[in-house]
């Protein structure tokens, strides 16, 4: 049996007890007249305004009891515990200092005293949850570094005061390294100390591209899910999707440099342009395509490499072949050695703006 079911027969007994007293009461003020004619009995106002009774509790009940809480566990269901901690806190503030304030304004001539100290209960109560969700952030990274240096510091513990910076610490995550995919590897090395935090417009635009009607899109959304999926299943690694937000922008990549010079925290991404534009306005990032560059192994003019040839090369006589870390090799007068592999000596690195190149020659 559902509840909504039992709420209305609840509410069809309510309203039909109500109905019928209410007829009651109206049938014997229509009868006190006895000249007046064409009047309905006293049974006959109850069984009716009775029966309107039970056909409003029967269809409106539902309006006023359990679709409102239904509507109100969807709210709370997509509220962090984060932010409703914070939306708690800041409402007892904001209550406090209401109650605080309440008994000089009272002391006002009236209406002043009699009204103003409920509209600063609601005004300081409304400020006290606004504020705090929309720094809770910083709240909860002062809350652990008070936290972290409240303990006992000894001589030994260096270690353990920078395992709790790490802990604080907290990066944003763009959509274009969700997308890339190559973060969730990085982050079970434990090279990104720290939580990762995810806002939820970035999760609004991946959405966005997985239901993209291109194809190539819709599969790169799918597998930024997917990412998301692998990361929050780390026992290692923390993820945290919030709700906070930056009013009056709307691209993500402006939201992105603005929340994260709020939170005085990186963002790690691998797209160029928001690279750039964070760099410009002093917010530090952290860029995998600049992490993957720098961990490519470093090779010197007469180095020998053993290298498969797999194709031809742009120019005359040229061959290609790549290292196990993706680096490109051209052979010079490597064509004739293709589905080979062979000894190279490096003759030049060159690093560009797209990665690093290594040009060669075969060994005699």
């Amino acid at each position: 049996m559902s509840s909504d079911f039992i709420v209305r027969l609840i509410g069809m007994i309510v309203f039909t007890t109500l109905g019928v007293y209410w007829g009651t009461t109206l049938g014997k003020i229509a009868n006190a007249n006895p000249a007046a004619s064409n009047t309905f009995s006293v049974e006959q106002y109850a069984f009716t305004i009775g029966l309107v009774g039970a056909l409003v509790g029967l269809i409106l009940t539902p309006l006023f009891t359990t679709r409102p809480l239904r509507a109100l566990r969807a709210i709370f269901a997509r509220i962090s515990a984060q932010s409703l901690f914070a939306s708690l806190a800041g409402l007892v503030v904001g209550l406090i200092i209401a109650a605080l304030l309440a008994f000089p304004i009272s002391l006002l001539p009236t209406p002043f005293g009699d009204v103003l100290p409920f509209v600063g209960v609601v005004l300081f109560g409304y400020l006290g949850v606004a504020v705090f969700v929309m720094r809770q952030l910083d709240l909860f990274s002062l809350i652990a570094t008070i936290t972290g240096r409240g303990q006992a510091v000894a001589p030994s513990t260096s270690a353990e005061s920078g395992a709790n910076w790490a802990e604080s610490r907290t990066i944003l995550l763009d959509t274009s390294v969700i997308i890339d995919g190559r973060i969730a590897d990085i982050a079970r090395t434990g090279f990104l100390p720290g939580s990762l935090l995810i806002p939820r417009f970035v999760l609004m635009e991946l959405q966005y591209i997985a239901d993209s009607p291109d194809s190539l899109r819709r599969q790169r959304g799918r597998r930024g899910m997917e990412v998301l999926s692998q990361l929050q299943k780390e026992p290692s690694i923390p993820v945290r999707v919030s709700d906070v937000d930056v009013d009056g922008v709307r691209e993500v990549d402006d939201k992105l440099v603005i929340l994260a010079r709020q939170l005085r925290c990186p963002i790690l991404t691998n797209d160029y342009n928001l690279n750039r534009i964070a760099e410009l306005q002093g917010v530090t990032v952290l860029n995998v395509n600049e992490l993957a560059n720098a961990v490519k192994s470093v090779l010197l003019p007469g180095e020998v490499l053993n290298i498969r040839v797999i194709q031809e090369g742009k120019e005359s006589n040229q061959g290609v072949g790549y290292m196990d870390d993706g680096t490109m090799v051209v052979i010079e007068n490597g064509r004739d050695y293709i589905d080979q592999e062979i000894e190279v000596v490096v003759t030049k690195v060159l690093q560009t703006a797209a990665g690093r190149m290594i040009f060669g020659r075969p060994e005699l």
